[in-house]
C-alpha cells in the first residue's frame, strides 16, 4: 500500500506539471478564461453563467498578480487531484501499480489534457464528479457514515462549481435506486448529509432567486444558439473520440461493473453513467459535459485489466500500456498548442488533421487552428491598440470616455491587461459583464472595440461629432482577427439616451422587473 501511495502521488505530480512543459508560452489566456478571471473582480454568490466557486480562484489569481502561471495552476492542480482520487478508487478496489499506471494514461493522452489546463468550470466539475463516486465507494467498503457526509458536502460544493453537477447527482441517485445499494435511502445520515449539501448550495440558490434565475436565461439562449444543433449521434460518437487512445479502458470498466460478480456492489456506478448520458442526450448537451463521468470508469477498467492479466496473458500488459502511448502521442498537438501558430498550422495540414473535424469552428467552417487555440491569441495586441487609441485623447477627454466592448472576451482581455497598459476598466453588455455595467455613467466619448467588421456603415455613428477608425486586430490566427477599434467623440443627447435604453433593455431581459 505504501508503494501504491508513492506511485499515486508521483503520477499526480506528473499530471500537475506536464501541461506547463507542453504548451507553447506564446499563447495567452483563453476567451472564456477572460470572463471567469473578470468574475474574480466582482465577487458575488453567483453569475449568469456559473456558480461562484471559480470566482474564488480567480480572486486568488488577482491576489497573486494575474500571472499566466496562476491562471493555469488551478486547473492543473485539480487535474492532479482528480487523478489522485482516481488512483485512490483503484487501490480501494485492490488495484496495484499496473492499474495505477493504466488509469493515469487517460489524463495525459486524451481530452483531459486540455480541460485541465483551461481556467474554466469544467475542471471543478470533473473533480467533484469523481469525488462523489469515491465517497460512495468508500462508504460501501467501510459502511462508515462519515463518507455519507462527505458525499453531501461534495454535492453542495459541486453545485457551487457548475450546475451540470446536478446531472451526475440525479444519475447517481437513480443508479443507487436501481441496485441493491438502494438501502442507503433508509439511512438517516444520508438525509442529514443531503441537508448539509443543500445548505452549502443555498446561498447561490437564493442569489438566483433574487436575480430572477439568470442561469435559466443563459441556458435558454445557449439552447437556441448552440445546443439544439447537437445531434445524438455526434454526441455518442464524441464519447469515444474524446478519450480515443484509452477508450478500451473505460469500456472495460463499464463492462466489469455490470458483469463481474466481484464488482456487483458498484453496479450503481454503471447505471449512473448510462443515466447521465441519457440526460445529456435529452438536453442536447455538449460532448465534454460528460467528461466527469469517466475517471471512475477508468479506475474500474484499469483495475479489471490488471486482474485479467495478473496470472495469464501478462505480456498483454505491454500492449495495453503501449496503445495509449502510441495513439496519444500524435494527439497531444491537438489537445494542447505545443507549437507556435504557424508551425502548428503547417503540422495540421501535413497530417491532414482537417478530416478529424477538430479544426471546425462554431461557424461550421474549417480553420488553420482549433477554435480553442484561436481563442488564446490576439488579446494583448488588442489591449496595446486600445491603449494607443486611448492615448490619442487629452486628459479631460479621457475622464469622459467609456471603453466599451462587443463581447466578454474583448472586455475581459482589456481588463486583464489594463494595468500593464494604463487603461481604465472596460465594459460590455455581454454575459455577466452586463451586471457590472453601471446604470448611470456620464461620458461624452466611446472607445469601441467591435467584432462587427461593418461597424463603420451603421447610422448610429452620425450621433458623434468625430469618428476615427483607429486600428484593427491583425493576428491571422486569432479568432478576433478583423475586430475594429473606433474612437467615437462628441456623443449627442440622442445617442446618450439610446445607449442608456440599450443597457436598460438588456438588463431587463436577463432579470425582468417584477
Amino acid at each position: 500500500m505504501k508503494n501504491s501511495n508513492w506511485l499515486i502521488y508521483a503520477l499526480a505530480f506528473v499530471k500537475l506539471v506536464a501541461p506547463f512543459l507542453l504548451q507553447n508560452p506564446i499563447y495567452e489566456p483563453h476567451r472564456d478564461e477572460m470572463l471567469y478571471l473578470a468574475e474574480g473582480s466582482h465577487m458575488a454568490w453567483g453569475f449568469m453563467e456559473v456558480p461562484p466557486m471559480l470566482s474564488v480562484f480567480a480572486w486568488l489569481i488577482h491576489i497573486f498578480g494575474d500571472g499566466l502561471f496562476w491562471v493555469k495552476f488551478w486547473p492543473s492542480l485539480f487535474g492532479a487531484l482528480t487523478y489522485l482520487f482516481t488512483g485512490k478508487i483503484i487501490t480501494s478496489l485492490g488495484g496495484r501499480s499496473f492499474a495505477l499506471l493504466l488509469g493515469f494514461l487517460p489524463f495525459i493522452f486524451g481530452g483531459y489534457l486540455r480541460v485541465h489546463f483551461l481556467f474554466q468550470p469544467n475542471f471543478l466539475e470533473i473533480f467533484f464528479w469523481t469525488l462523489l463516486a469515491y465517497t460512495l465507494i468508500r462508504f460501501i467498503l467501510s459502511e462508515e457514515t462519515k463518507w455519507l457526509y462527505w458525499f453531501g458536502i461534495c454535492c453542495g460544493l459541486g453545485m457551487q462549481s457548475k450546475y451540470s453537477v446536478a446531472f451526475f447527482i440525479i444519475s447517481i441517485l437513480l443508479g443507487l435506486a436501481l441496485t441493491r445499494q438502494r438501502k442507503i435511502f433508509t439511512n438517516k445520515h444520508f438525509y442529514f448529509a443531503a441537508f448539509a449539501g443543500l445548505f452549502i448550495f443555498l446561498p447561490n440558490l437564493i442569489w438566483q432567486y433574487k436575480q430572477h434565475f439568470p442561469f435559466v436565461f443563459h441556458m435558454e439562449k445557449l439552447q437556441r444558439t448552440q445546443l439544439q444543433y447537437i445531434s445524438p449521434a455526434s454526441f455518442l460518437i464524441d464519447q469515444l473520440i474524446m478519450n480515443f487512445p484509452c477508450v478500451f479502458i473505460w469500456l472495460t470498466g463499464l463492462w466489469a461493473i455490470f458483469f463481474v460478480k466481484k464488482l456487483k456492489n458498484y453496479r450503481f456506478i454503471g447505471w449512473a453513467y448510462l443515466c447521465v448520458i441519457g440526460l445529456l442526450l435529452l438536453g442536447h448537451g455538449k460532448n465534454y459535459y460528460a467528461l466527469g463521468a469517466y475517471p471512475v470508469l477508468f479506475a474500474f477498467g484499469a483495475y479489471q485489466l490488471e486482474q485479467l492479466t495478473a496470472f495469464r496473458f501478462t505480456k498483454i500488459r505491454y500492449v495495453l500500456f503501449s496503445i495509449p502511448l502510441l495513439l496519444g502521442y500524435w494527439l497531444i498537438p491537438i489537445a494542447l498548442p505545443i507549437m507556435k501558430p504557424v508551425p502548428l498550422a503547417d503540422f495540421y495540414e501535413k497530417k491532414n488533421v482537417k478530416k478529424l473535424g477538430v479544426l471546425n469552428w462554431e461557424d461550421g467552417k474549417s480553420h488553420p487552428l482549433p477554435q480553442d487555440f484561436a481563442d488564446m491569441l490576439g488579446w494583448e495586441e488588442m489591449a496595446q491598440k486600445m491603449a494607443k487609441a486611448y492615448n490619442m485623447l487629452d486628459s479631460n477627454e479621457k475622464k469622459n470616455t467609456l471603453l466599451f466592448c462587443d463581447n466578454y472576451g474583448q472586455a475581459g482581455a482589456i481588463n486583464y491587461y489594463r494595468k500593464k497598459y494604463h487603461l481604465p476598466e472596460a465594459f460590455s453588455d455581454n454575459a455577466s459583464f452586463l451586471y457590472w455595467m453601471p446604470d448611470s455613467l456620464h461620458f461624452d466619448n466611446i472607445l469601441l472595440l467591435t467584432d462587427d467588421e461593418k461597424e463603420m456603415e451603421h447610422p448610429f455613428l452620425k450621433n458623434f461629432s468625430s469618428v476615427i477608425l483607429s486600428d484593427s486586430i491583425t493576428n491571422n490566427y486569432a479568432r478576433e482577427k478583423g475586430d475594429l477599434i473606433l474612437l467615437l467623440k462628441g456623443m449627442n443627447e440622442t445617442m446618450r439616451q439610446a445607449f442608456k435604453e440599450k443597457i436598460r433593455k438588456a438588463k431587463a431581459e436577463v432579470a425582468p422587473l417584477p
